[in-house]
């Protein structure tokens, strides 16, 4: 089919979401013709499209990236469309027919918040109702204050867990909607809910943490609708005709676990249940979250016992989700499920986990089943079992829970390690995009941290379509800003006291909208957080006055960087220069949303604002000469990153920024703040094999040394595992935390090249500008854009030669721009060929229209390394020959005394540091490795 990927509000067929316009976006492949010349969508009220709500005509200014849509909303009410294309090439493609379905929306309830009679207990609710005939369409819309599960005749209603989700429940609360059409039956019927506490009113929070934040104990609200064959409708809503009796689950808790007790199924519902006044503040509305669900089943990779005589299950992967286990016990037999993510000297190891049990405790009734938790999740790979007399890998399932967002991108290199590194930044997603963006799955944290989530949200965005996931996140920061005079709190929801508001974290506000514009093409992004992103601003400007300087506030500065002279977590670079920085990324950020958003007035005041605050910028952060004063890589990655140098001074503080990483032994040294910009900027100031170099250590710190220690995520610290293979001692060690993941945002973008234009969002026009090193053979991107499939990928053949493969959707523009390029010497196949091809600096430049193309050339410039005396020590001995090539000539050199970081052999045969080494020898060795380079 030509036309695919057919979503409203970036969700495919959404069922029950808050709707107050309606943008379509579809993909269109596989048909004759590089470019849309008009298209035309049709709304409808039936799925043969006959009774039409809108018709947009066949127009020319209709974009696939992002069609808004208003209709007269009705609740209840599936509506059905309908795109056809036409091309520059006279051929027309029609889509099948898709759907959006209204929920509630402001309709009122005929049903009322029940409760059980007795406290602190997980309650069952049930309902039984009779049936002649069976309905033509049944919905369920339904909430609770703590965790449910419904159910209806004894299965369980949809393919969600953990609803209705994470969010301020005093601000509002999500209204999730089922289709439970085909399980209504003719005659006897029960509807039931299981409630559990959940993040409203289960432990949250560091240490000990407070519980019931959002009201006293589980309520439950629900309507069933019914649409019967002959035109009636009935209705069953929760009230005090329910009936409710404790479950057999006994206690759960988001970082606690879970326990059941088979011996209590079949209780019964022996109590009425209680009607209640809607237990929270906020307001009832259709959701916006995405469901959380199994996305991926895993079987365990090994079953080991340990030297304790522990039995541990290891699934091969960290993650996020449960273990489901099949039951052979008997009756009264507890069974007990420990889980954690490391193994240390061979056995289980979970105190990491600070106060967070993570564990599952199930006693048995005697019959065989197959069980799960139901109000619960745990961050693991292993698990530590008792209790379980049969263990085999059939009778173990791992689970994997995150919000249901769609995989987009993947990435290739030569590097196995660059690849399992790749892996472990979306396994670290997959992990902790489980409603909100949390920090970590596993400790008593698991919390919406706003600086983790943007400085990971264009890596996010390449790994996954981000954009509904994100839109309910900000919807939830923005909620949380309107009680807060505009301050974003460090978590969303905020679920932790205190009043600290930290620069990097509540810019989340104003970086995030701005980042998911530039990548989806949406602009009702910007519409909906334009407030909450000027509130943020003016809430700072409030703080830094009319200096236009952020100062002496708390902030978490560069968060465990590893330059700090007292050891501070924050780091060695002064907060108030990262806090000032931040303040005018977000000003500038507002002053671009303004512009796209036609608010002029805005767009002139915040630019101006924007130079007011660089300049005070450069006066107290800055020495007349262009000397950044605070002497950290962080310091100086953030002024370049952010704009915040003018233009003769760029290039010295990129400069500096390199000297800076020599003399700290080739190693980075930055924390959440520096290190997502860190090689980027390294690149674009002619520094990208240091890029590639740091990117490439697999010594600590480095982002391949969690790597070869056999991480499978990102790990919250650089050093969380010592060498030694023991865990850190810090008292804040995850080891699924993706924010240093972020590299891949650099792997993708300055690698691979695939870059999206500010100003053709959505990649309807974007650059390909891959930037190679000898360091790697190959890379490979590919990316499932808004506008359709991008692909970016180069080989260094064995000949010299360049060859580079890459794909252009329909409808787009790619920018090429070849590094270390002649025109005249480009090789260039494909569908389609480019529109023009010029010559610029050291590259060539050409436009590329829809197809696929193989492009192949020999460098200006090689890109294989060539080495001599010259060249740094770690490099020149990091290859097997090239070592035995050195020992040839110097064999009384000590590798391990002698290899000093940025020395040279050149540089220390002038300070005498190496006996034996004479003119003549160093001449003799360059000329070896002259031959050995001519080889390679």
């Amino acid at each position: 089919m030509p036309i695919t990927k057919m979503k409203c509000n970036h969700i495919a067929n959404p069922l029950g979401y808050y709707m107050d316009t309606a943008t379509l976006s579809w993909v269109t492949n596989g048909v004759p013709g590089s470019f849309q010349t008009k298209a035309e969508i049709v709304v409808a009220l039936d799925p043969e499209l006959r009774e039409v709500v809108y018709d947009s005509g066949e127009r020319d200014d209709i974009d696939s990236i992002a069609h808004s849509v208003q209709l007269e909303w009705l609740p209840r009410t599936r509506y059905y469309w309908r795109v056809q294309v036409w091309t520059d090439e006279g051929v027309m493609a029609t889509s099948d027919v898709a759907w959006f379905e209204t929920g509630k929306r402001d309709e009122a309830w005929q049903a009322a918040w029940i409760a059980s009679p007795a406290e602190d207990e997980h309650p069952y609710f049930a309902k039984r109702f009779e049936l002649t005939s069976a309905p033509v369409s049944a919905r369920l819309y339904a909430c609770g204050i703590g965790l449910y599960e419904a159910q209806l005749n004894g299965r369980k209603i949809g393919d969600e867990f953990l609803a209705p989700g994470c969010n301020d429940y005093d601000s509002w609360l999500q209204i999730q909607t089922y289709d439970v059409t085909a399980m209504v039956q003719t005659g006897s019927n029960e509807l039931g809910a299981l409630l559990g506490p959940g993040w409203a009113l289960g432990r949250i929070g560091m240490g000990g943490g407070k519980r019931k934040l959002y009201g006293e104990r589980p309520a439950f609200l629900a309507e069933l609708v019914l649409q019967m064959a002959d035109g009636t409708e009935r209705r069953i809503g929760t009230d005090a005709t329910w009936r409710t009796g404790a479950s057999f689950i006994t206690e759960s808790g988001i970082y606690d676990g879970e326990a059941q007790n088979a011996l209590l199924h079949g209780g019964g519902v022996e109590r009425q249940a209680v009607e209640t006044e809607k237990p929270v503040k906020g307001v009832l509305k259709d959701r916006l979250s995405l469901p959380v669900v199994c996305k991926a089943f895993r079987r365990p990779e090994q079953i080991v016992t340990t030297p304790q005589g522990d039995i541990v299950i290891d699934f091969g992967q960290n993650m996020s989700g449960w273990t489901a286990f099949r039951a052979h016990a008997p009756a009264g037999a507890e069974i007990k499920l420990e889980y954690g993510e490391f193994m240390q000297d061979g056995e289980f190891y979970r105190d990491n986990l600070r106060t967070a049990k993570q564990t599952f405790t199930y006693v048995s009734n005697g019959e065989p089943d197959w069980i799960r938790p139901h109000f619960t999740y745990f961050g693991y790979r292993y698990i530590r079992v008792t209790g379980m007399a049969y263990i085999e890998q059939d009778s173990l399932q791992a689970w994997v829970l995150y919000s249901d967002m769609e995989e987009t991108g993947e990435l290739e290199t030569s590097s196995p390690l660059v690849n399992r590194l790749f892996k472990n930044a979306l396994w670290g997603q997959k992990s902790n995009f489980l409603d909100v963006p949390t920090d970590c799955p596993q400790r008593d944290e698991r919390l919406g941290w706003t600086g983790d989530a943007q400085v990971f949200a264009q890596t996010a965005s390449y790994n996954m379509d981000t954009a509904a996931f994100f839109r309910k996140y900000l919807y939830d920061l923005s909620a949380e800003q309107t009680k807060l005079n505009g301050a974003v709190p460090t978590v969303v929801p905020k679920m932790i006291g205190g009043e600290a508001y930290s620069a990097a974290w509540g810019d989340a506000a104003t970086i995030i909208p701005w980042q998911q514009y530039v990548q989806y093409g949406d602009m009702s992004i910007l519409e909906a957080q334009w407030d909450s992103m000027s509130a943020w601003v003016e809430y700072v400007k409030a703080r830094a006055g009319e200096a236009g300087l952020w100062l002496n506030d708390f902030h978490f500065g560069d968060w465990l960087a590893l330059d700090s002279a007292t050891g501070s977590m924050s780091g060695g670079t002064i907060k108030d220069l990262i806090a000032t920085a931040y303040y005018a990324h977000s000003v500038r950020l507002l002053a671009k949303s303004a512009k796209v958003l036609g608010l002029k007035d805005e767009q002139r005041r915040y630019s101006e604002l924007f130079e007011q605050i660089r300049k005070a910028f450069l006066d107290e952060f800055v020495s007349p000469n262009g000397r950044i004063v605070s002497v950290t890589q962080t310091a100086h990655v953030v002024a370049l990153y952010m704009d915040l140098l003018p233009e003769e001074w760029r290039q010295r503080a990129a400069d500096t920024l390199a000297e800076l990483i020599v003399k700290a032994g080739y190693r980075l040294q930055t924390g959440f703040v520096g290190t997502p910009f860190l090689c980027k900027v390294l690149t674009n100031y002619g520094h990208n094999d240091l890029a590639y170099k740091l990117l490439l250590n697999e010594e600590l710190p480095g982002w391949l040394y969690p790597v070869k220690m056999g991480a499978t995520t990102i790990w919250e610290r650089w050093d969380s595992v010592m060498p030694d293979g023991k865990i850190a001692e810090n008292g804040m060690n995850s080891l699924n935390h993706y924010a240093y993941g972020s590299i891949v945002d650099w792997m993708v973008q300055e690698m691979a090249g695939i870059r999206p234009l500010e100003s053709a969002p959505g990649y309807r026009r974007f650059t390909i500008a891959p930037k190679p090193s000898g360091r790697l053979q190959h890379v490979k991107a590919r990316y499932e854009s808004a506008a359709g499939l991008i692909e970016s990928g180069w080989e260094l053949t064995p000949g010299g030669k360049l060859e580079l493969t890459i794909t252009v959707p329909f409808h787009a523009i790619a920018e090429l721009e070849l590094p270390q390029c002649e025109a005249a010497a480009v090789e260039v196949a494909g569908k389609r060929m480019p529109l023009h091809l010029r010559q610029a600096d050291t590259s060539c430049r050409m436009e590329l229209l829809p197809g696929e193309y193989r492009l192949s050339y020999v460098p200006t410039e090689s890109y294989v390394p060539r080495y001599n005396s010259y060249s740094d020590l770690r490099d020149l001995l990091d290859d097997g020959e090239r070592v035995n090539i050195v020992r040839k000539h110097i064999p009384d050199i000590d590798l391990k005394k002698d290899v000093i970081y940025g020395m040279k052999l050149a540089h220390l045969h002038e300070m005498q540091f190496v006996t034996g080494l004479a003119d003549e020898t160093l001449a003799a060795l360059d000329r070896e490795l002259d031959e050995y380079y001519k080889s390679r």
